[in-house]
């Protein structure tokens, strides 16, 4: 009978416990509710409530920022880091117990989702046909066997280098040889591939413009050339493949974010895509941006990125020892990526890229 009355004991005591700690989240609750129903309340962090809404508008209307002095592209570039401000903001609004700024923070929270959200996950899916690659082997690279090396050892089928110096070129032909039986260097970029290749020639991104670009002779544009065009023969038909490297921007404290060469470039790289005939195309290069960046509308509008719709994350590749934004890029027509990935660091201060592709 002592051990009944001891366990009825116990249940009556954990059940008063249940009841109490019940008891307390519902006080909880209703404190916070009438906290927050208080007038007063939603008074609080005014300046809080402004900058969310103003932080959602921003990544809401990116594209209609100015472009004066290279802001917009500028703006466009790190984009996806401005979500950063989002839990910094939330902290700060519920420190200062401000019911107004924390619904505030909704519309930036929702507007980075919509613009973003889709490249958290893992999108890749398993197969394809042929592997493609990218890497912008750097000018400087102090190891440019190294760099080689690993890159033979990645397995693309197709591997699209820019930078490629003179110095360097010899040995990339070198050291790739043995793994890819066919390729072609046009200036600074160079297409190694394991499949045979056709209609071969350098594409005009107007690196020169105006009278004197005119009066150069060609084999003096050619020695800096930064795109190309050719033909792979796969067994499910004719490719066509772009490997390009548009020019640098430059962050200048008085002429702002300078991105004229880049944007030049990358018009005369749409109007060569605009014009390809052949309806598989795909293009490998150092953009010198992001696909968000305005600039590539005239890309971006025929061109899909193999990292947006088969990659897993956001697959950042510059600078390589601490990447921040995505500027080597895999973009396709006409066949479907499969999977995108981005390759370890070589030498070089951008990291490589890779994607599956299928038909």
């Amino acid at each position: 009978m002592t051990r009944v009355a001891t366990a009825e004991t116990g249940q009556d005591d954990a059940a008063a416990r249940q009841d109490s700690g019940s008891g307390i989240r519902s006080t909880g609750v209703r404190r916070a509710i009438r906290a927050a129903s208080r007038p007063g309340q939603w008074k609080r962090g005014p300046v809080l409530a402004a900058s969310a809404l103003l932080l959602g508008l921003f990544m809401l209307l990116h594209a209609r920022i100015t472009d004066f002095g290279g802001l917009g592209s500028l703006v466009e570039t790190f984009l996806p880091w401005f979500g950063l401000f989002v839990p910094v903001l939330l902290a700060w609004a519920l420190w200062r117990r401000s019911p107004s700024a924390v619904v505030a923070l909704l519309l930036p929270a929702l507007a980075w989702l919509n613009l973003f959200g889709g490249l958290l996950g893992d999108r890749s899916h398993p197969g394809g046909d042929l592997t493609v690659a990218q890497h912008n082997v750097g000018e400087g690279n102090p190891d440019p066997v190294g760099t080689a090396r690993d890159l033979a050892a990645c397995g693309a089928d197709v591997l699209a280098l820019v930078e490629v110096t003179h110095q360097a070129r010899g040995t990339y032909e070198k050291e790739l040889a043995e793994a890819y039986p066919y390729h072609t260097v046009q200036g600074t970029v160079g297409l190694w591939s394991k499949l045979p290749l056709s209609d071969t020639r350098p594409v005009d991104t107007r690196m020169d413009y105006g009278p004197l670009g005119d009066t150069k002779p060609a084999e003096v544009k050619m020695a800096y050339n930064r795109a190309l065009r050719t033909t792979v023969a796969t067994d499910q038909g004719p490719l066509a493949v772009y490997a390009a490297h548009l020019g640098s921007v430059r962050l200048m404290p008085r002429g702002g974010f300078w991105t004229d060469s880049r944007d030049r470039n990358a018009q005369a790289l749409g109007e060569a895509l605009a014009a390809e005939r052949n309806e598989r195309v795909v293009l490998l290069g150092d953009l010198n941006g992001t696909t968000d960046d305005r600039a590539f509308a005239g890309i971006t509008s025929l061109m899909r990125s193999a990292q947006d719709e088969a990659g897993d994350g956001f697959g950042f590749t510059w600078p390589a020892k601490f990447p921040v934004v995505r500027i080597d890029q895999i973009l396709v027509r006409g066949v479907e990526p499969q999977s995108s990935w981005v390759l370890p660091a070589t030498g070089s201060d951008h990291l490589p890229v890779a994607a599956r592709i299928s038909w």
